[in-house]
Order: C-alpha cells, then structure tokens, then sequence
C-alpha cells in the first residue's frame, strides 16, 4: 500500500475536545464522497455527479483521477443554501413565516430559531462539526496533492488554489454562525499530546485575517481561471472573479459594526484572558482602514467579473413579445433564478432549487393559481413573507412608503378597486389595499399577493388572461386549514421559476437552478456600503458609490437616489453619511430579499433587534370577506437579544473541551 503522506498521519485539530476524529483508523476510512449524491446528473454542472463507488485513503492520491474524487469531497461539505430544512436564513428570521408543523415538508429547525427556540444543549441548523471535518479533509488534500503522479503541475497548482478557497470559505461559515473560533491551520499529528487536541477559540480580527490570507495565496499567479474552461462539465467550481468577490464579502463583513467596537462582546474572552472580540471605537482610524481595504476589495472584484463577462442581467424580449412590465417583471424574476446567467459570480452547485416534492423551496413558494388544483395537498405557498416584509420594497418613485410624500402613509390599508390601467398589476376590477398599487417593479415581480397577477404557470401570452392569486379564507389559494396555505397572505415569487406548472395534484414540473450564493448587483451594494463608511456620501469616490447602487436601481427600473429622493421624498437623507447608509441597507433587503442575505446583513450591520421589534403581522387569514380579510393580525412578537448574534457551541462540546468558551447568555 502506499505511503500516504498525511505528515506522520495528522488528523484534524479538533475543536470538540476529547478523541473525536483522532483515531488513525477514523481518518483512514472516511468516505470520500460524502453528500454528492441526489443532485441532477442532468443539469451539467460539474458537481452533480454520483460516484460510482467509496474510496478511502489507502488508494486516495494514487492517481490523478481518484485524486479527483477526494477534491470533489472537499466541495461536497458546501452548506445546503436554500433549503428549508437545513439553511437557517431561509425561515429562521423575520423575512418568511410558516405554520406547518408536519405532512413531512421540512424539518422546522429554523423555524424554530425564529421563535427563539435555539439551546445549547442541542444547538439547532449549527455548522460546527460538518465544517471541521470539511477543514480536516481539505487540509489531507493540501498534505497529499503533490504526491500525484500523473496530476500536471498547473492542474495541481488550481486544485490547491480551490481548496484553500474553500478551507477560507469553511471558516467563514463558522465565523457568521459563531464569531470567534479555533482556527485550522493544519491537521494534528496522532502522537500528538492531548493538550493540544483542546484548541481555543481565536481573537475574531485573526480568523478573519487567516481566511483573506488563504484567498491571497489562492490568487497568487494564474491558478484560477477567470471562468470555467468546459461550461458544460465544471460549472460550479472556483474561478478568480469567485474567489476575489468572497474576499470584499469577507473585508466587508470583518469591518461591520458586529466585529468591530462591540462592546457587547467585550467580556467573551479565553480561559487565559484573551480577548476574543476587538472594541477599539467604531469610528477609529483601524476602522476605517478596515472599510478602506473591503472597498478595494470590493472594485477589484467588479472589474474581475467585468473582465469575465458579467453584468447585470437583462431578459432578451424575443418570441413572444411582452410588454415592458411583463419584460421587466421576467428580467427580475430571472435575475436570480435563471441557471448560471451573466450576473451569477458563485452558484452552489450542492444545493439545487428544485420542485423537490413536499421539502422543496420552489414547491414549497408555489400557490396553487388554478381551481383544478385546489383539492392538492402538495401546494398551497407554505413559507409567506410577514407583511412588513411587503411594506419594505419601495414605491414606483424608488423611496420607501413612509417618505414617500405623494402618498399618505395613514392610507396604505384602505381599500382600492384596479382599474384597467393596473391589468399587469392588479387583476381589474378586483378590490385590494392600496399599499399594493403603484409598488415598484420588484415587489411585483418577487412577491405574490391576493389579487396580484402571477405571470407564467404556463400562462405566457399576455393576451389571454393571466393567472392572479385568490388569498381569502378558502379561495384557491387561499387558507384550508392552519396546515395548508400561505400564513401571512403573501408568497415568495421570486424563488418559482416562471416556467414552473403543476400538472397533476401531486406532481409539479420545474426548472431547476443551483442556488446564487453571490450575484453581481450583490457587490455592486457592498462595494456602495464600504464607500459610504470610509468617507461618506460627500467623499471622493461619492460618484462610484452612486454608480453602482444607481446602476442596481435602473435595472429595477426606477430613478438614481439623489433624483427619486429630491423629487419624491420628505427630506433628502442621502446628504449624510448615516441617512446614505439607511438607504443601502434598505437597498440590499430588497435587491436580496428572499435570497438568505438579510438574515445575516441585518446581525453584521446590529439592527437586527430594531428590525425584530416590529412584530410579525399578515392579514386576517380566516376571513373571506374583503374587508375584513385587510386586517393586519399579529401573528408572533419576536425578541432579539444579545445572545442572538451567534450561534451557542454544544454543551456537550464545552464539556469535552475546557479550553472552549461559550458564546455570552448561553
């Protein structure tokens, strides 16, 4: 048997204390191909492959191509984005509700969490110990790929620039989730002694400063292609444009105000009385610098994608020829749910929105829009934005419905009938709130709501009638039972491809998409951001800043900021630093909505409390009478407390490593 050269046979510095993952025998025999099964062999992406059989690493790095299977064991620990069962961004805040509670849909952990049910004891949807082993297994893959022997070096110089890609990613993960934490460098040797398997965690500023390094020397050179160089068989892996836009995320999110001048945190500290947290001022030169180096960042990236292609996306208005609010309702839709389209930076390929049955995202957000399926257990929008999600997106002036001054604030739950000037709206002649008549284009085009119009569903020629929702009390879609249909009166549209039909009671035809972890109007927002808090909206860089969240706006079709501000809204707050910021973050909520960022935006940036005291409301569901359907019914008031920024580690984790501190309040 050959030697495998995992340096006297090191194992992962384990985290958890204790033995686990240290016996030579374990590291021997795990499987190599962890999770790869069960995604669409058809979708062409280079991941979606099902292995033919188990490797272990006896015969791991013997050639090329069983080397190969290990590197795609290293990409399969990527998180499962976009499920509901398992990524907590997706219901486990404020930005989408549910009720269910069985018919076997989804495991309600994240729910859960968004009820305030997380514990130490058996911490919920965590990530501790799936992203070690990821580290362990990337770091074998580090220790071996030199040994083999028919790899060409350029082939091994980019397969080590992608898994140090993602051991920084790896990290990454475990940082959002729990701030500081032991750092994995390399694996530890078995003779190794027991102190030093007890890691620590580690000051949250060197965590960071690991992750940009591993990125740094994954840029070194050319290792990384700037796009794939076979689309049909290796989309999915790691090119520059991908890596250079997770080092601006991470620069960004290492200089938000949650890492940063926390005072919160300022008692978290090692068992020797190391600080784990920094609480230098906010407003301190070593902030800003911090923000100076995610903005460069930030550009640097843009221009990578530029080079590479990318922009924003825009539907091609051929075949059928669409109206421009239908064209731009289809390049919203799109934008996001259209397979590797020319604003799509990082995609995983691990995580594909399917119809996926009862558990299914797309499945899950799909009302049911014809009367023939009413009798259908399997659909019915069974994951629903609250409403003050919906009163979120701006009006069709581009400002927020409180600054508004063409609209009466006191006024948005009165009742109005659509006229036929509302067609792709609103259905004409139907009766709903005013709050849902002159929306901007992206609250049409992601967000379903009773009387809205629904294109698509197999209904694409405007001429014919489209489909709308019917959300009261035992409408088609509207409440049967606490178990089926949508909780608050609304759906996410924008995660349903718009090609997507029920054809039978129990089956559902969709067009899958692996799901964007980063698009480009994602980075044109965070670079926007990193500039503001460098210098404001009065600084030199002022005109990029408003370039590219203008250029996010035009795409949604609506004015610049300093236009729609000046001409619509009760005072222009785009004039100050703090009143620019305001209008970003509401930006990026509604650019990202439903996409899993705001979930960790609205914690990086500390509001998430301020955000959370608004509790969450829909209309009264049980009610088919229009007027008093309209009422806006609490349905959960929810508490955000300091505890709540991380994740806490396992009881039974502190316990087997008393190295190991907990997270404050739990």
């Amino acid at each position: 048997m050959k030697n495998i050269n995992i340096k006297n046979n090191y194992v992962a510095k384990s985290p958890l204390g204790g033995f686990r993952g240290l016996l030579l025998y374990v590291a021997l025999q795990v499987p190599l191909w962890g999770g790869l099964g069960g995604l669409l062999s058809s979708c062409g992406d280079w991941l979606d492959v099902v292995p033919d059989g188990v490797a272990t690493l006896d015969m791991a790095f013997n050639s090329r191509q069983q080397a190969l299977r290990y590197l795609k064991t290293c990409y399969s620990y990527m998180p499962k984005h976009g499920n509901p069962s398992s990524d907590p961004s997706i219901v486990g805040g404020d930005e989408m509700w549910t009720a269910v509670s069985g018919m076997g849909r989804m495991t309600y952990n994240g729910f859960y969490i968004a009820q305030g049910r997380q514990n130490a004891t058996a911490p919920l949807l965590g990530c501790w110990g799936a992203m070690y082993q990821a580290l362990r297994d990337c770091n074998i893959l580090l220790n071996n790929v030199g040994d083999v022997p028919d790899l060409p070096d350029w082939e091994r110089g980019q397969w080590i620039a992608e898994v140090k890609f993602l051991k920084a990613y790896y990290h990454y993960c475990l940082v959002q989730m729990y701030g500081p934490v032991p750092v994995i460098r390399e694996n530890i040797p078995v003779s190794a002694e027991v102190y030093d398997v007890k890691v620590q965690r580690e000051p949250v500023d060197d965590c960071f400063g690991y992750m940009i390094q591993l990125l740094d020397e994954a840029l070194e050179g050319e290792a990384l292609p700037p796009r794939v160089y076979d689309p049909q068989e290796e989309l999915g892996r790691i090119t520059r444009p991908i890596a250079m836009a997770l080092k601006a995320k991470i620069l960004i999110t290492a200089a938000s105000p949650l890492f940063n001048g926390n005072n919160d945190q300022a008692t978290l500290c090692n068992r020797d009385g190391t600080p784990l947290f920094n609480t230098t001022e906010y407003n301190s030169a070593e902030w800003t610098d911090k923000w100076q180096k995610a903005a460069t960042a930030c550009k640097e990236a843009i221009d990578a994608c530029h080079a590479a292609g990318m922009e924003l996306f825009e539907y091609q208005n051929t075949g059928i020829r669409l109206t421009d609010t239908i064209a731009r309702q289809l390049t919203l839709r799109l934008a996001f749910t259209q397979r590797w389209n020319s604003e799509i930076v990082w995609a995983n390929t691990q995580s594909i929105a399917t119809g996926g049955g009862r558990s299914g995202i797309q499945q899950m957000s799909q009302p049911k829009l014809d009367n023939q399926w009413r009798d259908s257990p399997n659909f019915g929008v069974y994951m629903a934005p609250p409403l003050k999600i919906a009163n979120m997106f701006y009006t069709h002036n581009g400002v927020p419905l409180s600054e508004d001054k063409t609209r009466n604030i006191n006024d948005i739950y009165k009742l109005k009938e659509a006229t036929a000037n509302d067609k792709f709206y609103v259905k004409t002649g139907n009766i709903t709130v005013n709050m849902h008549f002159d929306r901007e284009p992206r609250f049409y085009a992601w967000v379903g709501f009773d009387c809205g119009i629904w294109y698509g569903a197999g209904r694409l020629d405007e001429k014919s009638e489209l489909y709308s929702l019917s959300c009261k009390f035992r409408d088609i879609d509207g409440k049967e039972s606490p178990e089926n249909g949508p909780y608050t009166g609304y759906s996410p549209k924008k995660h349903i491809h718009y090609t997507n039909t029920i054809t039978s009671l129990s089956n559902y035809s969709s067009t899958p998409y692996p799901w964007p972890l980063i698009r480009l109007s994602d980075l044109y927002l965070l670079y926007a951001e990193a500039i503001n808090e460098v210098e404001g909206p009065d600084g030199p860089g002022s005109n990029e800043m408003f370039k590219y969240i203008d250029m996010v706006r035009a795409r949604a079709g609506l004015k610049g900021v300093k236009e729609s501000w000046d001409r619509y809204a009760n005072s222009p707050k785009y004039n100050n630093q703090a009143g620019m910021r305001n209008i970003i973050q509401q930006e990026r909520m509604i650019e990202l909505a439903f996409e899993g960022h705001r979930f960790w935006d609205i914690r990086r940036w500390k509001i998430a409390p301020e955000l959370y005291r608004t509790p969450i409301e829909g209309w009264s569901m049980y009610q088919w009478e229009t007027s008093n359907f309209y009422t806006p019914t609490v349905l959960f008031s929810q508490k955000f407390g300091i505890r709540d920024y991380f994740w806490p580690i396992s009881n039974d984790d502190i316990l087997k490593n008393r190295n190991l501190v907990q997270n404050i309040g739990w």
